[in-house]
């Protein structure tokens, strides 16, 4: 939980302070100095009356009343202090800097165990241990360098790494990015990353509050919340982006079929992050780059206007956002004609505005005003620096000016971060966000305006629930039966083709007589049955029936072969496995041999929408395929969307689903009909 205590404090000890700013007591001290911290400040040292001019008790015993206190001491000097703090001091909020806990060894956890109990029974907040602290208006309390410029509509960022954040803050400087607070929760005893934007989400105030809300994240322990709060501060108008590390699947454990292998526990991650509306980001540059787009307003549309007085960065920024999907207009007529007479001879209107090097702040803010109110653009990207010849203080000050002013955003692109730097940093002052590179700005303009809103309702369609679990019930953990399989499929309201699972020859013969001739036989049993020859297109006589039949019992693991009739269509493949805390991951892609061949497969997070089913298709790089194309018969997207949202309602109501492929499915214009499927049950749900 956090407390008002740990959010703005009126007074504040740190334990372990010291003389030393080279060590996290001494600095965080330092800190808190500086910043000039408004309330009681207080150390806890033996060896000092006073330290930094801080008057300093000798042990927590002999001090006053406390709300928050800083402990940069060893670990096992916490569990004692803690306690004397919480019940004896009403200390409400801990700051635990020390390693040694958890991540160190077992008897590391031990204490940090002891400490959570300590402080849930007081009713206080924990962050850490192992960490570099909290920043708030407030107060500073961190131990590291530098200290942001704090701003109650800076970003606010959250991150299970201290050091990244101050590698994160850093980075943001460079581009006047400001912070409104910076929470490091280290080891995340009692408060993570998912705790601390629930507060962020309860105590949003959209036009009051930060905007932009940053997280790096190392582990996600409550998807569930942190999608509930992501999705509730999107709502109310604020914007996330995120860095998850750890996404390469190094050492993951072997999977039993098509689906398993496809999905990932990263893959879980960005379906998470793509429902809840977070713009999943890659590297730390990436992250605040992002971020300071989104401290611009959101243009209306995706025309951009790019003015410059150089040419190379001007294309390179077109190139990275023509593949991105947004337009670079031509700009033409009179009224261009009117501004190029405003400009030296060799300029160009045609978008990029190119007003040459010689250009001049006069002529930037003519450009601006014509693509305000003549040109139709919904947005504008200035790129100016300097060859080192002369200052270039007038042209941003007229930049910074038109960004206040303009109905349309303009995005200031200021590479010259050597012969401009003190420019740069006077538009910074101002509070002026810049971008040095025109190809990483694009990249992220990019993801923010592709940036889907995917809906908080999702209505699933109606499936036979008890049907459902009566099969699920009865079930061991393992491969279902034919049978079963059947069964649930229909529950589902998923089309399938008919089909007769033989052991005989003589059930055989019965079988094709019922279906009907062209067949197809398969094996039943072996997981991949292409892979041993366990499938058999177009049989047409009962003689070839019989041949393949005693053919296909002797190959290893066959109980059974299973006999359909002989469909045509589009394979395409629908699949669902469940990622443990995630729930389900609901797939789709091209079907048969292609699916791992191509790896063309979308991923959402169970429960799915019809927007992001819809998406889902359409987003598939083998999407010309799903439509048809050279002639070929396209598949009904209706029934390919209606039958990946039957799957997921499937998964709703049996979350013992561990695995399921429906592989292939047979899609036409008229059809989608699954002819393999495979589902596995796990009834240990680990939530």
């Amino acid at each position: 939980m956090i407390t008002k205590e740990l959010i703005s404090p009126k007074s504040i000890v740190v334990v372990g302070g010291s003389e030393d700013t080279h060590k996290p007591g001494g600095n965080v001290l330092k800190n808190l100095i500086e910043t000039k911290f408004s309330g009681n400040l207080y150390v806890v040292n033996p060896k000092s009356e006073k330290v930094q001019g801080v008057v300093s008790y000798p042990t927590v015993d002999e001090l006053p009343q406390v709300d928050l206190a800083i402990l940069a001491i060893p670990a096992s000097m916490c569990v004692s202090a803690v306690k004397t703090l919480c019940n004896k001091k009403a200390c409400k909020a801990i700051i635990i800097f020390s390693s040694g806990f958890h991540e160190s060894s077992d008897e590391g956890a031990q204490l940090e165990m002891e400490i959570v109990e300590i402080v849930n029974k007081a009713g206080a907040a924990l962050i850490g241990p192992n960490c570099i602290g909290v920043l708030t208006p407030g107060y500073s309390g961190v131990f590291t360098k530098p200290i942001p410029r704090l701003n109650p509509m800076g970003a606010d960022i959250i991150s299970g790494s201290g050091a990244t954040a101050v590698f994160i803050i850093e980075a943001s400087i460079e581009l006047g990015l400001t912070f409104s607070s910076v929470f490091s929760v280290g080891n995340s005893a009692q408060i993570g990353v998912e705790d601390v934007l629930e507060y962020l989400d309860n105590t949003y105030i959209h036009g009051k509050s930060s905007p932009v809300k940053l997280l790096y994240i190392e582990s996600i322990n409550k998807p569930e919340k942190l999608l509930k709060h992501s999705q509730s501060l999107i709502k109310k108008g604020a914007k996330i982006a995120a860095v998850k590390s750890g996404y390469s699947e190094a050492g993951s454990r072997a999977a039993s079929s098509h689906t398993g292998a496809l999905a990932s526990p990263d893959k879980a991650v960005s379906a998470l992050f793509s429902k809840a509306g977070i713009i999943r980001c890659y590297s730390r540059t990436e992250l605040v780059t992002v971020a300071s787009v989104l401290m611009y307003p959101k243009p209306n549309g995706k025309r951009m206007a790019i003015i410059t007085h150089a040419g190379g960065p001007a294309v390179m920024l077109t190139d990275v956002l023509s593949a991105n999907g947004i337009e670079i207009p031509e700009i033409s007529g009179p009224k261009a004609n009117a501004l190029l007479a405003k400009l030296f001879p060799g300029s160009s209107v045609s978008n990029p505005v190119d007003f040459l090097a010689t250009g001049t702040a006069a002529q930037l803010s003519d450009i601006i005003d014509a693509c305000g109110k003549d040109f139709d653009v919904d947005s504008m990207a200035v790129i100016f620096g300097s060859p080192g010849l002369s200052t270039v203080y007038d042209v941003y000050d007229v930049l910074f000016d038109k960004i206040k002013k303009s109905k349309k955003p303009i995005y200031p692109i200021m590479p010259s971060v050597v012969n401009v730097k003190d420019e740069i940093e006077h538009f910074q002052n101002k509070g002026g966000i810049s971008f040095p590179d025109e190809v990483a700005f694009g990249s992220a303009l990019a993801k923010v305006l592709n940036q889907k809103n995917n809906p908080d309702k999702f209505d699933l369609p109606p499936v036979d629930t008890k049907m459902i679990r009566s099969v699920i019930d009865k079930s061991s953990d393992g491969y279902l039966n034919p049978e079963d399989v059947q069964i649930l499929l229909d529950a589902a309201g998923i089309s399938r083709a008919k089909e007769i699972v033989a052991k005989t020859e003589t059930a055989l013969r019965k079988g094709a007589k019922d279906i009907g001739y062209p067949l197809v036989m398969k094996v039943v049993g072996p997981v991949h049955k292409s892979d041993v020859g366990g499938v058999v297109l177009n049989i047409t006589d009962e003689e070839t029936l019989v041949i393949e039949f005693n053919r296909m019992m002797k190959i290893e693991a066959t109980t059974a072969v299973l006999i359909q009739p002989m469909l045509s269509g589009t394979q395409i493949f629908i699949g669902a496995k469940r990622e443990d805390k995630f729930g389900h991951l609901v797939m789709c892609g091209l079907g048969g041999i292609f699916i791992e061949a191509l790896g063309d497969v979308n991923t959402s997070l169970n429960p799915v929408s019809k927007q992001e089913a819809s998406e889902m298709i359409q987003n598939l790089k083998s999407y010309s395929l799903i439509k048809g194309s050279r002639g070929q018969e396209g598949v009904n997207e209706f029934l390919f969307s209606e039958a990946i949202r039957r799957v997921s309602a499937l998964c709703n109501f049996a979350p013992e689903i561990f695995e399921m492929d429906l592989n292939p499915l047979l899609g036409n214009s008229k059809q989608v009909i699954a002819v393999d499927a495979r589902i596995r049950i796990e009834k240990q749900i680990i939530s």
